[in-house]
């Protein structure tokens, strides 16, 4: 077979050989018929009984999980336990058996239709990745409805000839991913999925190296076929030569020699040859990522970001959290970081959420009612989560991040309802921080270039430099046809940056970049010789960005960080930033 190779996004580090594996999705294999009257009940009571197997499944799973495990994985189990429970999962299959005479899978592929098509118009990335948990939870399902449940790979053996199988499939879920890595599985690509699905952030905290997003890779690739993944390239290689499978191993001996290396770090405080401190920080999406954060060293959370606490509540707004619930995770979160400070956003959704499906701006969701706009239309779900966020604010040092400010009224509206808060819960005699931090992401060029009000009102800043990026180069990130231009190291977002921590720098308050170009360590000697000290990132990430900064002389970067922000010629500023990546220690 001749040898070939795609191309897709990669979502870990590392590399990864061994045989394909392909697993193939139940819905293919579902059959569609009508059920008689007669019928109706028995094949209801089929669907209860799949979800109910499917649910022993996760627990025993969850149970079986080793000490080392990371804790996002058993957090995302609770994630599909909790989808599975929830009534559009549960139920809606069951009244379209009754109403329609589907037979139980047909039913259940049609809900998660209607769910997935929801979730496609969904303008936030993160947000549009959980349509992927739906789906897995579903093909859980239909793969005991169809008697395929148990098609997972035994434990063939550790020898060279069939150990280290990867994984081909459509996608795969984080349950599935345990599973295989306990039979030898050592790598995973999946025709979609993204850098912020649930199988991505669990590959990245198993170091599993994998890529995902490759389109019809499953199709391509044959059972058994060999395999090499270079997950820092995002490539694939289909049946390599043995020449070049010679020197991927050697290319994976040296990387695994240095992420050993890279874990004695976790202890070291990221401080530069020039003896300047950088605050690294952890984004963090459930509570119990917490703990992750604080095992990688994380010197606080950067950014939680509190949407997780709204999923799976599609359509039902009677449904969302209430404010004992969020009080909980969140105070969970910051008692897990023992005295770091914990950043929490406050509701970062819109009318292009699936909250309120009836307020949808389907023509142009990213500039709709979304994020800080949907707060302030939505005073009382934004009162109630301000409430919850206070009130774990007495367990530990909490920040309030406001997203998506763009105008003055907005950072005085939402200060009031701050205040409104505080004043309910003092009448009630419940204790919180009453003099808790509040900042303002700034991810609009708008924000961008009013930071002169923004500094004035508000205690720290921080940059969601994806959205910048989106807002400023007029990119949808979702857009495969425009992807090419989104830049993150465009010389209008550069002067942004530069403009934002210089602002917070006269103005004397912390600014933190908590998107993606903070946790990308080719990135790191330009960020923090243009003067950021705080970065938040995936905890996983942290290590690699700590060894960036221990090797790093800030002073020596500066002629060429001047030069960078002086230039508009894209080619200058990579042939600048490639200088970067050796000058930075030289000096020492």
């Amino acid at each position: 077979m001749a040898s070939f190779t795609l191309q897709g996004i990669p979502i870990s580090r590392g590399i990864a050989i061994g045989r394909a594996h392909l697993l193939h999705p139940a819905a293919l294999d579902v059959q569609h018929y009508l059920i008689g009257q007669e019928q109706v009940e028995a094949e209801v009571q089929r669907l209860q009984e799949a979800i109910a197997k499917v649910q022993r499944d996760l627990q025993a799973i969850w149970s079986d999980l080793p000490p080392d495990a990371p804790t996002e994985l058993g957090a995302f189990l609770d994630v599909h336990a909790l989808i599975l429970s929830d009534p559009m999962i549960c139920e809606e299959p069951l009244d379209i058996i009754r109403s329609r005479h589907y037979n139980a899978e047909w039913a259940l592929v049609t809900q998660i239709d209607v769910l997935s098509a929801q979730f496609d118009e969904i303008e936030d990335e993160y947000l549009r990745e959980r349509k992927a948990d739906i789906q897995q939870v579903a093909d859980r399902v239909l793969k005991v409805l169809t008697g395929s449940a148990h098609d997972l790979p035994r434990a063939v053996g550790v020898d060279e000839s069939n150990a280290n199988m990867i994984v081909v499939a459509r996608d795969i879920s984080p349950a599935d991913m345990m599973q295989f890595r306990n039979v030898a599985f050592t790598g995973f690509v999946t025709d979609e999925g993204g850098q912020n699905s649930h199988t991505a952030i669990v590959s990245r905290s198993l170091g599993i190296p994998a890529v995902v997003g490759m389109g019809n890779a499953s199709r391509l690739i044959m059972q058994d076929d060999w395999l090499i993944i270079d997950s820092d390239a995002g490539v694939v290689i289909v049946a390599p030569s043995a020449l070049v499978i010679s020197q991927y191993r050697d290319r994976q001996a040296i990387l695994l020699k240095a992420r050993k290396k890279l874990n004695r770090l976790k202890k070291t405080q990221a401080v530069t040859l020039d003896g300047i401190e950088i605050s690294l920080l952890a984004n963090i999406e459930l509570p119990q990522d917490a703990q992750a954060a604080l095992e990688a060293g994380a010197n606080g959370v950067g950014l939680f970001r509190s949407e997780f606490l709204f999923m799976g509540r599609t359509g039902h707004e009677h449904k969302l959290p209430t404010e004992e619930e969020q009080f909980v995770a969140y105070r969970d979160a910051v008692v897990a970081m023992k005295g770091r400070p914990v950043t929490i956003r406050t509701l970062d959704v819109g009318a292009d959420k699936p909250l309120d499906s009836s307020e949808q701006n389907i023509l142009n969701p990213a500039l709709g009612l979304r994020a800080i706009r949907y707060c302030l239309q939505e005073p009382q779900i934004f009162l109630t989560q301000l409430k919850a966020i206070l009130r774990a604010s007495a367990f530990g040092e909490v920040h309030i991040l406001l997203p998506m400010i763009a105008h003055s009224f907005e950072i005085d509206q939402s200060l009031a309802m701050i205040q409104q808060a505080k004043s309910e819960l003092a009448l009630a005699e419940i204790a919180f921080d009453s003099k808790i931090k509040i900042g303002a992401m700034i991810e609009v060029p708008a924000a961008a270039l009013s930071l002169p009000m923004f500094v004035k009102k508000l205690d720290f800043l921080s940059i969601g430099t994806n959205d910048l990026i989106q807002y400023t180069l007029a990119i949808d990130r979702a857009d495969h046809e425009v992807a090419h231009l989104y830049s993150d190291t465009h010389p209008a977002i550069l002067q942004l940056l530069h403009m934002t921590v210089s602002a917070a720098d006269k103005a004397e308050i912390p600014v933190a970049i908590c998107g993606g170009m903070a946790g990308d360590v080719r990135l790191t000697r330009l960020l923090i010789g243009m003067g950021f000290r705080e970065l938040s990132m995936p905890a996983a990430l942290l290590p690699e960005v700590k060894q960036a900064i221990l090797t790093t002389n800030i002073e020596s970067l500066q002629v060429h960080i001047k030069k960078i922000l002086r230039s508009y010629d894209p080619l200058v500023i990579q042939e600048c930033l490639q200088q970067l990546a050796s000058v930075g220690s030289t000096l020492h």
